[in-house]
């Protein structure tokens, strides 16, 4: 099969791959559509030391179960919980998406919290498992989610990082009166600036550059230049920058005994001060993996607007010409499609 993958030499487009089997409970998933994200970019220039298939955003369809009973897939996504032991035939076809985290199942943490903070866990495209930039992949069945009618390809592949921005919502209470700011107008800026727009909070959204902040205006939110922000103005900051100087500008902006929430993943080490954050009792929250279903729910009714956020799409032969694009400065979402599932635009 096509793969796009990185090794010791950098990034390569490959043609001769095996296509991978699925083994006892888990699905071979044929990818249609894969999403490029800002930690795909890191992982190239040396995050995380992977070695292997990049890519965690997909839509694909199931062309093959491997053995052993699996679960039923619920009307809108979900693992079938409570719906016991299902013939594989309900899977094949299914079009689908896949959370990816991938951990051992048994420890502790898999049993009583899920297996995004597993030891041992595998992450899909990131740390010790192939990912979706292939034609093919394979994921554990309690992965993957079937996707509503409604939802098309171009808006389905938004359900990983929707789902991220909607990790925020579970992890912070926010009151009716604060003051809420996104720093960073990019991909995943944007996604979690309209889910946290929907609380009815006043939210800004900062940029460096004027231009940046065009497609947000566009989209209805209140925005500004990061320089011209006041110090010490918000109740909740969501740092979203992906670069050191973003962390920075972040922290000038949350108020003492204000929250700030950390989105960004990259290469290399950040230098926090962290004298201010004892001395104002800033809280800081790591934000990581959020829920799918309420991700493809809203994605179903048109609630979050992503298909702004799509500035080219590549067929997956010119993934290398895709991730370059990916890297330019702000530039959004770069979609690879599988050349059999590309229609003409």
């Amino acid at each position: 099969m096509r793969a796009l993958t990185l090794g010791a030499d950098g990034l390569s487009l490959r043609d001769d791959l095996p296509i991978p089997r699925p083994r006892a409970g888990e699905a071979l998933v044929r990818v249609q559509v894969a999403g490029i994200c800002s930690t795909d970019l890191e992982l190239v220039k040396g995050y995380k030391g992977f070695r292997g298939i990049l890519g965690h955003e997909f839509v694909g369809r199931v062309e093959e179960v491997g053995p052993g009973s699996v679960r039923a897939p619920s009307p809108l996504g979900g693992e079938g919980r409570g719906e016991g032991p299902a013939s594989e035939k309900e899977w094949l076809g299914r079009r689908v998406v896949g959370t990816i985290n991938v951990g051992c199942g048994s420890c502790r943490r898999c049993l009583s919290e899920g297996s995004e903070h597993c030891r041992q866990r595998r992450v899909l495209g990131i740390q010790g498992h192939d990912g979706a930039f292939a034609e093919y992949l394979t994921l554990p069945i309690g992965n993957l989610l079937s996707v509503p009618d409604e939802i098309d390809d171009e808006a389905a592949v938004f359900t990983e990082p929707l789902a991220a921005a909607l990790r925020i919502r579970e992890q912070v209470a926010i009151p009716p009166s604060a003051q809420l700011a996104v720093v960073g107008p990019g991909r995943l800026g944007l996604l979690a600036a309209q889910v946290l727009a929907l609380t009815g909070n006043r939210l800004t959204v900062f940029g460096r550059r004027q231009a940046s902040l065009a497609l947000p205006g566009e989209l209805g939110l209140e925005t500004s230049l990061i320089a011209d922000a006041e110090d010490d103005g918000f109740d909740l900051v969501v740092e979203a920058t992906g670069n050191e100087a973003g962390l920075a500008e972040s922290m000038r902006l949350v108020r003492p005994r204000g929250t700030l929430v950390l989105k960004s993943t990259f290469h290399g080490a950040a230098t926090v001060d962290l004298t201010q954050l004892v001395v104002d009792e800033i809280r800081v929250v790591g934000s990581r993996c959020g829920p799918f279903e309420p991700a493809l729910r809203l994605l179903a009714v048109g609630a979050v607007r992503v298909r702004p956020l799509i500035d080219a799409e590549y067929p997956l032969a010119s993934g290398l010409r895709a991730v370059e694009h990916a890297a330019r400065p702000g530039v959004r979402k770069i979609l690879l499609w599988r050349e059999s599932e590309r229609r003409d635009r």
